[in-house]
């Protein structure tokens, strides 16, 4: 899988995954939890964690601005600089953590069990094609620095 690293923008990844999270939860009407969009719960959840996720993802790419370093995803090489402010305390891969609570927050609004299976298959496919070759990278271009961060600040939360 090492010459798919690096080559699917992260954002294709997540609306793969909000696709099939959709054709699952209609190929599967018998793991329907509740009506799609039809409680309020599932709405507000759908909007609450879409939202939250999309803040957490802002929250990064505000801190790479600041930094003045790239923000994009498949050139982890061009990085002048290891970011470990703000969100980036808290957790190393703030978009992609922004990315699957988006999908989290479609699994709420679809309301369908077999929907969820996607949610560790994106975490499985982010962490194999785009932020195990972005850690190798970083640890090259940064050392210790970035050794002794991966130590203090977990990978997704």
């Amino acid at each position: 899988m090492r010459w798919l690293e690096h080559r699917i923008p992260p954002p294709v990844i997540d609306l793969a995954g909000i696709g099939l999270m959709w054709w699952l939860a209609r190929t599967f009407p018998a793991a329907q939890l509740w009506p799609t969009g039809a409680y309020p719960f599932g709405v507000g959840a759908a909007i609450g964690l879409a939202l939250a996720g999309g803040c957490i993802a802002l929250a990064g790419v505000v801190e790479f601005r600041r930094a003045r370093t790239t923000i994009n995803p498949l050139a982890p090489q061009r990085a002048s600089t290891l970011v470990q402010t703000g969100v980036f305390a808290i957790t190393r891969n703030p978009m992609y953590l922004g990315m699957l609570m988006v999908l989290i927050g479609w699994a709420a609004y679809l309301g369908n069990a077999a929907s969820l299976v996607v949610l560790p298959l994106f975490v499985w496919v982010l962490n194999a094609l785009q932020i195990q070759p972005e850690e190798r990278i970083l640890r090259e271009r940064f050392g210790e620095h970035f050794t002794r961060y991966a130590e203090r600040v977990r990978r997704w939360v």
